[in-house]
């Protein structure tokens, strides 16, 4: 499978958290309901900080024409897909053609090393500290530790461009438009959500239908289509029910499950062309609500990417965000 990084296994839709309604729907919500629309500094919040700096950056670049921007983050979603929503914008903003990325270290460690003069690409890292638990049925001295999250600090990896040293063998298994047992994987998937599938001819024109719980494909599409159509409509599913419909207007729904689309197909390595420019038009200035919607569009793609991924994690391998490393002079 064409997958840059290991993700874990696909986590249940109830995780993904409420998402950004249209602009036309902002009245149903105020602005302390998300942290996107706090400005806060990266002394307060870091992580945030980071997404603030990258989506302002992304608002800038589609103001003065350039709507590449986009698709650089859309497609570092599905290259990076197990990396913080922070991070992946990030790595997008800083090199938007990076397609594997590692710490000094780690590439030292694959026989590789980073080229004189070459800036690393500043991620975040979080530290873990541990605190003693007391448990009320055991003695103080006998309190268990448990990890917490104390803060972040800088790190950086860098991209496999700005290496040199022995090749490296092929993680990705490039299909150039075959779907491959992708198909097979993503309806086992929908089967563990309890997602019914059928096919139907009475659905045309439309190639997918998503009925909330159920969905219904065109018959006679070829393998890469029906495959993306299929990921459109299990978009669909994991974002679009309940409440989160009533947040969001049609096209907003749209435009949110074509991109995952859009993420999960060329992260499989399918020709798909490029993200539509209209999904920032949706938002018509609205930096924190794109930010928003960004992030539900990366972590359903994780989601559904992580039900696709099958290559066990190797013994040694480094975590991509654990691992801090210094700058190149």
């Amino acid at each position: 499978m064409p997958f840059s990084q290991n993700t874990t296994a696909a986590v249940s839709s109830a995780s993904i958290p409420p998402a950004a309604p249209h602009r036309n729907n902002a009245a149903q919500r105020t602005p302390s309901d998300s942290p996107y629309q706090q400005r806060t500094s990266q002394k307060d919040n870091p992580a945030q900080a980071v997404i603030r700096q990258a989506v302002d950056f992304l608002m800038q670049q589609l103001e003065t024409g350039h709507s590449e921007t986009l698709a650089a983050y859309l497609g570092a979603m599905a290259r990076f897909h197990n990396y913080s929503f922070g991070n992946i914008l990030a790595i997008a903003r800083q090199r938007p053609t990076a397609t594997r990325v590692a710490g000094f270290r780690a590439w030292n460690e694959m026989g590789r090393f980073v080229k004189k003069g070459e800036k690393g690409i500043q991620i975040l890292a979080p530290m873990i500290g541990h605190r003693r638990r007391k448990e009320a049925a055991e003695p103080e001295s006998e309190s268990k530790p448990h990890s917490v999250l104390i803060g972040f600090r800088a790190v950086y990896v860098f991209d496999l461009s700005q290496t040199d040293g022995v090749e490296l063998p092929e993680l990705e298994h490039r299909i150039a438009g075959e779907v491959g047992g992708n198909r097979e994987r993503l309806i086992d998937f929908l089967n563990q959500q309890n997602i019914a599938l059928e096919f139907s001819e009475k659905i045309a024109p439309a190639l997918g239908v998503s009925y909330g719980g159920r969905i219904a494909l065109l018959p006679g599409q070829t393998a890469a289509e029906e495959f993306v159509t299929l990921v459109h409509e299990t978009a669909h599913e994991l974002l679009h029910k309940a409440e989160r419909r009533t947040m969001t207007t049609a096209v907003v729904r749209e435009t949110e499950a074509e991109a995952v689309a859009f993420i999960v197909g060329q992260a499989i390595g399918l020709e798909i062309g490029t993200a539509s420019s209209d999904y920032i038009q949706l938002y018509k200035g609205n930096a924190a609500l794109l930010a928003e919607s960004l992030e539900i569009v990366q972590r359903t793609s994780a989601i559904i990417l992580g039900a696709l991924e099958t290559r066990e994690p190797e013994e040694n391998e480094v975590q991509p965000e654990a691992e801090a490393v210094a700058g190149v002079a």
